[in-house]
């Protein structure tokens, strides 16, 4: 693995048209749209801008990536010629400022790019009722106006519904539409665990934290006290741009080590000078039992304490036979499932190591390290979860810190730590408002599960939470703001599905893979070309934006739009919106509060006088806050200043532990279930049933489904694992379009050279990988930094199909997963297992060569 500052430092040097195009207005020559950069400055702009005047304002970088960060653009002349960062206060680690990313800082090019969609439009061979359906993805495509685009959204929505019902409609994710839609009459909706995986649910059920709502690990001033780290699963200097490296950082010069379980030797591993222990995908929860099993074997109280008996004994239930909870056979506890009391197999690290691919010996000094430390963060991201069958790692992992009692004390601590809590657990300190917009209940109850979506549209039939298999017959899908298509699994399959259903709209604003496979496309604004609102990051900040330039072409929100649907469907749009986007995004500002002084409650965020009233020409009362409200817009920031020992640190926990009677968990019995039968009954009925104890599974297309016989070894059709580490050309598959980036990260499928070797590729050889649900192709490297028997191929590249070969081009992941709903509907986007050889066709030019997607 490369050297991450190294790399940057080289990449300055090498690609001087990235830093010519950043930093100066030669680019409004390079991305002709409008001229490139013109931000036109309205009458009434909040941030009292002029034509004449260069003007820094904040902007939007609203992508999912896990960092968010300040980004700042400068106008000049109504032009848009730089990007900059926070430089809102003197950077410093207890008060660290929030730098943007690569990603952040090729924006521009994401608002401004060639390939905007600029126009309502519609499949040529599109006629009621589908046309010709085999041609989406493939048809020419006309302009519209938009009102005919909203008419035939409005009639085949009307037409569908009365000939099939509304169950027939299915509104993707949530958005605008869903509310439209649940006005009138409804549609199907789609859940799925997608980012947490396992941890999603299961995690809740035994008392721990998810990691999104509910953040189960210290602060990260808080992380300085720890001893050992350990990063399991975990790589923030990818997945979670901004501060949380940083983070980390500051750790380790507070004298803290650090080991990293990953399949891939990570740049975060680098910075941090982490101990590598390799693994294979799926497999960590036979590594964390064979690591307890080990602290029970070598466990000697007098001697050698590795395991927090009187914490297991006061905080848990169902570690032994003497702390079951009522009703449950003693026999089921999880020491005797360790010992192999009853099923005669011990999960000793031989056991382990056939498995997980970690020697014996390596595996007990990991568990020593954790055992004998006393001060441990047992950190994990949501990435080991997202596997078939997870639900048992998540149990395992949690049961791992309980066993060494690594909760609820200073620089003690286990749980998710990943996206904007990477390295920095507790409540918000500054909570955004709300616009106060109506958000009505949908009467349709139908919601499919992401594993079944795509069979459920081909095959009619889906598995209904506590109401077992039901009948669907999906006849429209309507696109919001969201990627599903793309970022669901068995992208193949969806296709599919989409070629078979009466119509396909998608709002976008570039020709991402919704749109391409559409009937109908809706081009919709940027956030630079909104409002303006605010973006949550991690729990000291709130990041606030303006508006930057007005709607491109003839681009809307989606708000707007909604509003349009409203009218064509006979409803007025004042039930949904009683008032316009500018209210709505000042009612936000009027709501949003900070943490007081004294660490306990909340007071308003911003200063509003009668003149912003005035000014903004909105309804509102004049407020008393902690920031003006023009000093707030101007930073684009608000941050809470910490340092060590202020009223805002945070120790997970810690309420329960200090106080178990007074202050149990939302669990049955009040306290962590090791021994979980909440887990167990919810399964039941579902895919798969989950013990209530984490007992081993081999998971559905993991390591083992890659032998054709475990016992013999021999290997099988699909013989190596894939897994999809999150990559930092894209946050999810937003940037995938911009070429800064594709110049920047090649995307090439990640291999280890002994693999290589056997298979005759060499670097940069175009592969071709394979699975039982599709294929795929991209450039190898090759590297001695990766798991061997794994292949990492990078989350998020848009599909490329060659029809004809039908092979995709682009490294989509979800080519190579499939449709397989397991437990409690875990989405298991690293399980999945492939074959690779060098292809033997044309080999592919690099994605920064290809013709971007511009239309008209």
């Amino acid at each position: 693995m490369f050297d991450l500052l190294k790399k940057a430092e080289e990449f300055k040097m090498s690609r001087r048209s990235f830093i010519g195009w950043s930093s100066a207005i030669a680019a409004t020559a390079a991305v002709p749209v409008a001229r490139g950069l013109v931000a036109k400055a309205e009458e009434n702009s909040n941030s009292e801008s002029s034509s004449n005047e260069e003007i820094w304002k904040s902007a939007a970088c609203w992508h999912n990536c896990g960092g968010r960060c300040v980004n700042k653009v400068l106008v000049k002349d109504g032009v848009v010629v730089r990007q900059k960062t926070d430089d809102t206060h003197p950077d410093s680690p207890d008060y660290p400022q929030q730098r943007g990313c690569i990603r952040g800082r090729s924006q521009r090019q994401q608002v401004f790019g060639a390939d905007r969609l600029k126009y309502p439009m519609k499949r040529k061979n599109w006629a009621p009722g589908g046309g010709n359906k085999e041609l989406r993805g493939k048809d020419q495509w006309v302009r519209i106006s938009w009102d005919e685009a909203l008419d035939i959204v409005s009639s085949e929505i009307s037409r569908i519904s009365k000939k099939y019902g509304n169950e027939a409609i299915w509104a993707t994710g949530a958005g605008e539409i869903s509310k439209v839609m649940a006005v009138n009459g409804g549609c199907t909706t789609d859940y799925g665990t997608t980012s947490w995986g396992a941890w999603k649910d299961a995690s809740t059920m035994m008392g721990m934290a998810e990691g999104w709502i509910d953040v189960g690990i210290n602060d990260r001033l808080d992380l300085r006290n720890s001893q050992l780290i350990v990063l399991w699963g975990e790589n923030p200097a990818w997945s979670s741009p901004g501060s949380p490296t940083y983070n980390f950082l500051q750790a380790k010069k507070a004298g803290a080590r650090f080991i990293s379980i990953d399949p891939k030797y990570t740049d975060s591993a680098q910075v941090l000078e982490a101990e590598w222990v390799p693994v294979r995908p799926g497999t960590d929860h036979a590594l964390a039992l064979a690591m307890m099993y080990t602290l029970l074997d070598e466990d000697n109280s007098a001697t050698n304490s590795l395991i927090d008996w009187d914490f297991l004994n006061r905080y848990t239930v169902g570690f032994d036979q003497d702390h079951m909870p009522q009703g449950a056979d003693p026999k089921d506890n999880f020491k005797d499932y360790l010992l192999g009391t009853y099923d005669h197999m011990p999960k000793t690290p031989e056991w382990a190591a056939e498995i997980c691919g970690v020697q014996p010996e390596k595996i007990r000094d990991l568990a020593r390290q954790v055992g004998s430390t006393n001060r441990v963060a047992l950190l994990t991201g949501w990435g080991p979860a997202r596997i078939n069958d997870g639900e048992g790692w998540v149990q395992a992992f949690s049961t791992l810190g309980l066993m060494t009692g690594q909760l609820g004390r200073p620089g003690q601590m286990t749980g998710v730590s990943c996206h904007r809590a990477a390295g920095n657990g507790g409540p918000w300190l500054v909570k955004g408002g709300m616009a106060g917009l109506p958000t009505p209940k949908n009467p349709v109850k139908n919601s499919i599960n992401h594993n079944e979506i795509f069979t459920a549209v081909l095959d009619g039939k889906y598995l209904q939470k506590g109401e077992g298999e039901k009948q669907a017959n999906i006849q429209l899908i309507y696109h919001q703001n969201n990627a599903t298509l793309q970022t669901r699994g068995a992208i193949k399959k969806g296709i599919e599905a989409h070629r078979k259903v009466e119509f396909v709209v998608s709002h976008a604003y570039v020709l991402n893979t919704n749109a391409k496979y559409s009937d109908v496309v809706l081009p919709v604004t940027t956030e630079w070309e909104r409002e303006g609102g605010m973006l949550e990051g991690n729990r000291e900040i709130f990041i606030v934006y303006t508006k930057i330039v007005d709607p491109l072409y003839e681009a809307k929100s989606d708000s707007l739009i909604a509003e349009e649907l409203m009218k064509k469907l006979g409803k007025d749009p004042k039930e949904l919106y009683p008032f316009d986007e500018k209210q709505a995004f000042f009612n936000k500002l009027a709501t949003s509060t900070v943490i007081a002084a004294s660490g306990t409650g909340y007071e308003p965020l911003v200063t509003i006088t009668d003149q912003d009233i005035k000014e903004w020409k909105v309804q509102g009362k004049p407020q008393q806050g902690r920031i003006m409200l023009k000093e707030f817009l101007e930073k684009g920031v608000y941050q809470v200043e910490r340092k060590p020992g202020d009223n805002f640190g945070h120790i997970a926990y810690k309420k329960f532990i200090d106080d178990p009677t007074g202050s149990p968990l939302k669990t049955k019995s009040g306290k962590f279930e090791i021994y979980c039968s909440t887990i167990n009954e919810a399964s039941k009925g579902l895919w798969t049933e989950i013990s209530p104890i984490p007992k081993y599974t081999a998971k559905t297309k993991g390591y083992e489904d890659t032998f054709a016989d475990w016992e013999s070894k021999k290997k099988g059709k699909y013989p190596f694992q894939v897994y999809n580490p999150h990559y930092l050309r894209r946050s999810h598959s937003t940037f995938d379009n911009v070429p800064w980036l594709r110049e920047a990260w090649p995307n090439p499928v990640y291999i280890n050279k002994s693999d290589a070797k056997l298979k005759g590729i060499k670097d940069g050889d175009t592969v071709l990988l394979s699975s039982e649900f599709g294929k795929t192709l991209r450039p190898a490297s090759l590297t001695e930094t990766l798991m061997p028997g794994v292949i990492a191929l990078p989350h998020g590249a848009w599909v490329e199909m060659d029809e004809k070969e039908e092979v995709d081009k682009a490294g989509a992941d979800n080519m190579l997963t499939g449709p397989i709903p397991t437990g409690l509907g875990t989405s298991g986007w690293n399980t999945a297992i492939c074959d690779m050889e060098k292809w033997e066709g044309e080999p592919l030019e690099a994605d920064d060569k290809w013709k971007q997607r511009v239309l008209f």
